[in-house]
């Protein structure tokens, strides 16, 4: 998180047992507030998966109280999306439930669970054959630098007045630091760069992060063809491929023409859930266990 810790109030939190590390929880502060890292897309409270659920109540209920005593009236918390974990993970969810915790924003991820067959939608099928017709180059790149800059700032300042959540700078340090889990996959027609996306892998997904192609994109089916490339390929033998939210609005809408994108390749619905929590209601997991 440090490159962009200029942005953040940082006030993540290590949890200890008889001085030994069990848990993490990446958190900023605004004002009154702790929120489970803004500057993260996946957050949480991360533990070993060797904890048992007794142990994650009782580490959540150190951390309410601990943010309580230090007048923080509201805890912010984004849970995993249990694509991500190593094993089952449900233990916070029902902690909410217990917390009396109030669900602010629920995201939809498009996803495709890769040791199924999906079908495909004759879309998708099509923009394929395209791509193959044309004669579509997809290649790894090291730099992200063409594709940011030819391709990803263009579109977004063009379509959506906006710019991506990474700069070239943050992104290009990212990578650096983890090589092999950030990648980036251009797409070239005749030699010239025409779609590309940027791929965060874990040991479990592969969730394209940003995806963009040039103003032929449907004329040659690059983004079509890089996709199924990339699924049927390059990370077919990964649990998951995440193509990520079609939310705006802070979750209250969806992007249907990119959802229909995504469900064309036989990607449904998981869910991301964000919860507000009064932390001095810590009491309430004192009578969980009986």
């Amino acid at each position: 998180m440090e490159y962009h810790n200029d942005r953040f109030v940082d006030a993540s939190l290590l949890i200890f047992k008889n001085e030994k590390l069990i848990a993490v929880f990446p958190a900023n502060k605004v004002e009154n507030t702790v929120i489970s890292h803004q500057g993260l897309t996946y957050g949480g409270l991360l533990f070993d998966s060797n904890l048992k659920f007794n142990h994650v109540l009782n580490i959540f209920k150190v951390v309410l109280k601990h943010l309580s005593d230090a007048n923080i009236t509201t805890l912010g918390l984004k849970l995993l999306p249990n694509i991500y974990a190593s094993s089952p993970n449900d233990e916070l969810k029902y902690l909410m439930f217990i917390l009396q915790a109030k669900l602010e924003r629920r995201d939809v991820l498009s996803v495709i669970q890769l040791s199924e067959v999906v079908k495909r939608s004759k879309d998708r099928k099509e923009g394929y054959k395209r791509g193959l017709k044309m004669g579509l180059v997809v290649k790894e790149e090291q730099q992200l630098k063409t594709f940011w800059k030819d391709l990803l700032e263009v579109n977004l300042k063009e379509k959506y007045k906006t710019k991506p959540v990474h700069s070239l700078e943050e992104i290009q340090q990212l990578k650096a630091v983890f090589p092999n889990a950030i990648r980036q996959f251009n797409v070239y027609y005749n030699h010239v760069l025409v779609a590309g996306t940027t791929i965060f892998e874990t040991e479990h997904v592969a969730h394209s992060q940003y995806i963009s192609g040039n103003q032929d994109n449907n004329k040659l089916g690059s983004l079509d063809f890089l996709h199924c490339y990339l699924i049927d390929t390059v990370f077919k033998d990964k649990r998951y491929f995440d193509f990520g939210i079609s939310n705006e609005n802070a979750g209250k809408n969806i992007n249907s023409g990119l959802l229909y994108w995504k469900e064309g390749f036989g990607a449904r619905a998981i869910t991301q859930d964000f919860y507000s929590i009064q932390t001095n209601k810590h009491t309430l997991l004192d009578a969980v266990l009986l």
